[in-house]
């Protein structure tokens, strides 16, 4: 007999509460609230209150989430009587939870209640991890998340979203959502970095390094190497690391910013940044032994790098639209060489913002792209001499000159 109907409800809220409640049954401290018993009762319990709820009204899944929070309550006050010294509050929100849980997936929400309450017992079972990360950050840490809340939710929505200027492509909000991507994505980078603390190694480094910036790690690297010869192969594993991740993060933004080219942007990228792995592998294999403790990163969220950046990207949004004005694709591809000097991500979200108006083709969206990523590794190489010495500049500049010949021959021939 198949399973449909009440009776699909009721299994499965049975089965999402029971995993919920197997969680509970092996944390001490909630064993005298709830387990791996009361738990899928408190589940089912939400669910048939909201089956029954077209007969006898909603509330009876009032009554039924206000008799479940009682008991929480009731159970905390006997377990205070026996000398329980932290009653806690995670397992009676937990309860609370799976009630609405149960109320949701009768309610042809099954999607998200099943979501809800795996990650729910998720969130429960990574207790200890969430609790160390807790006390690793500090003032700084949560002055930029407050930061990048006040870049997202109090500036973006306060600002015009209609275009203005020359060529019609300055959009304020436009401009100001690409700066909350690039520097939430610079931002998962850094709370990474955080997490991980005094983490070694020169895989962590490179990939860390890269999702908060790669510049920033190869200038790091490049002194560190000047210092110690040591340290060489180490570094020059970590630049190709931090370049794939450079590579990894274009793609990403194009798939943002250009949903309906980013099929055709992307593959090209992908190529590249294939490319720039399997160089980084052997490079990691051959020397890439211990890169050292990972460099102090500063915060990505400081509203000073904000508005340079945005006031970055409108220019680069000016002078693409201009350059195609006036010269064509030629004049796309200077301006993303230029640009691609010091930045990779305002010319990717410029092209690929164009590409998706109809501006430019995505052919040429994708050669600029590539034609910057040949431009920043050609600056690098030059920022690696300067800093960390000839020796270290021949050395990575072979492994970039096969990722330049890579370029070059995807733009001959694809």
């Amino acid at each position: 007999m198949e399973v449909t109907g009440p009776f699909l409800t009721l299994a499965i809220a049975l089965g999402v509460g029971m995993l919920v409640g197997l969680q509970r049954e092996r944390s001490p401290s909630s064993t005298h609230i709830g387990g791996i018993r009361t738990f899928p009762l408190v589940t089912v319990l939400g669910a048939v209150s909201a089956l029954l709820a077209p007969a006898f009204g909603p509330w009876l899944a009032v009554a039924g989430f206000l008799g479940v929070v009682a008991a929480g309550v009731l159970a905390n006050i006997i377990g205070m009587k026996r000398g329980d010294p932290e009653p806690g509050m995670t397992t009676e929100v937990a309860m609370m939870v799976m009630f609405m849980v149960g109320v949701m997936l009768a309610g042809d929400m099954r999607d998200v209640a099943v979501a809800l309450g795996v990650g729910t017992a998720i969130l429960l079972q990574l207790k200890t991890q969430l609790h160390t990360w807790a006390k690793r950050i500090g003032d700084r840490d949560i002055h930029a998340v407050m930061q990048f809340a006040l870049i997202t939710f109090i500036v973006l929505p306060v600002l015009p979203n209609q275009n203005y200027g020359p060529f019609d492509v300055l959009n304020p909000y436009r401009v100001w959502l690409m700066v909350v991507l690039v520097v939430g994505i610079s931002l998962a980078g850094y709370i990474a970095f955080r997490v991980l603390g005094n983490a070694r190694g020169t895989l962590v480094a490179g990939l860390i390094g890269g999702l908060i910036s790669s510049t920033a790690t190869t200038v790091s690297y490049a002194r560190r190497a000047r210092d110690s010869r040591a340290v060489e192969g180490a570094a020059c594993a970590i630049f190709l690391l931090a370049t794939f991740v450079m590579f990894a993060r274009v793609i990403v933004e194009v798939r943002v910013v250009a949903p309906t080219h980013s099929r055709e942007i992307a593959l090209p990228l992908a190529v590249m940044t294939a490319a720039t792995l399997v160089c980084a592998a052997l490079a990691l294999r051959g020397h890439g032994a211990d890169g050292g403790e990972m460099p102090e990163h500063g915060n990505p969220t400081e509203l000073k790098g904000a508005l340079i950046f945005g006031g970055l990207y409108a220019l680069v949004l000016l002078a693409v639209a201009a350059a195609k004005e006036y010269f064509g694709d030629a004049g796309i591809y200077a301006a993303a060489a230029i640009s691609g000097l010091t930045d990779m991500d305002a010319i990717t979200l410029t092209t690929g913002r164009l590409a998706e108006r109809g501006r430019i083709e995505p052919e040429t969206a994708w050669r600029a792209v590539v034609l910057a990523s040949l431009s920043n590794m050609v600056f690098k190489t030059g920022v690696i001499w300067s800093l960390g010495g000839v020796r270290l500049a021949m050395r990575v500049g072979v492994w970039f000159g096969v990722l330049v010949l890579t370029g070059a021959a995807l733009m001959l021939f694809w």
